[in-house]
């Protein structure tokens, strides 16, 4: 069953109107879908997902009539917030796709001291918006309850200061303690409500990073005795905390 987002005054009382020109056209044209198919239509203002059966395919509008209403039973019980030391080519656009997938409420893209990547504002502007837009689609194929937000690049200094209102702050480091310690510390999220991960880019985060991330109330954290790579390294705790706090 395909899903698409929606906004809380295409509700009806029976029914709801898909207007955005964009799902209207990908329903006609690219699924070419007929009168009677299901669909998911999911309202993050309302943390409600609306099981639907289509009525009217128009030009500019799809009416789809209401024949179940669920409440939002696909987000993880904590919020976990992304921090992503940009990476080179385009490999940001895979590790948003990912971290949608597995749970993330919301991405932060940073401008770290290592970070190979630099970006002016236009093209970080560009970028944003770009990536956002693989988000929701992510969203989408997982049939996420919302969509989450790529917030715009921050510096490494701000992504620390943003993060300071969490609960909780973890950070992948090579000279963190051993797996023990961080099997402890990981287990210690299931009674927080929200979560900040800080990954570094290719080169890793440099000392002075680490420990003004630590002052901010960090904990550093090993992800086993491998050196993993910067896309891995953020999926791999993800698909950690995914497991560890998935409620039935």
């Amino acid at each position: 069953m395909y899903q698409f987002f929606i906004q809380p005054d295409s509700i009806k009382e029976e029914e709801i109107w898909i207007a955005d020109p964009q799902d209207v056209n990908h329903i006609r044209n690219v699924l070419r879908m007929k009168k009677g198919e299901k669909v998911s239509l999911c309202c993050e203002a309302k943390g409600k997902e609306y099981i639907c059966s289509i009525e009217e395919i128009e030009s500019d509008i799809v009416k789809a009539a209401i024949i179940d209403i669920n409440g939002e039973s696909r987000e993880l019980p904590v919020k976990i917030t992304l921090f992503q030391g940009l990476p080179k080519s385009d490999k940001m656009e895979f590790i948003i796709q990912k971290a949608v997938e597995l749970g993330v409420a919301e991405i932060v893209p940073m401008a770290t001291k290592r970070a190979v990547v630099k970006l002016d504002a236009k093209k970080a502007a560009k970028k944003v918006q770009r990536w956002n837009e693989i988000a929701k689609s992510a969203a989408k194929q997982s049939k996420r309850g919302l969509i989450p937000e790529v917030k715009p690049v921050m510096s490494f200094k701000e992504a620390v200061e943003y993060g300071k209102s969490m609960d909780m702050l973890l950070i992948p480091y090579e000279d963190a303690k051993g797996i023990a310690h961080s099997r402890e510390v990981v287990e210690t999220v299931k009674d927080k409500k929200s979560l900040g991960i800080y990954i570094g880019p290719e080169g890793g985060f440099p000392e002075e990073e680490v420990s003004l991330a630590m002052k901010a109330g960090a904990e550093p954290v090993t992800l086993g005795h491998r050196i993993l790579r910067t896309e891995t390294a953020g999926m791999t705790l993800l698909s950690i905390l995914m497991f560890m706090l998935e409620e039935d």
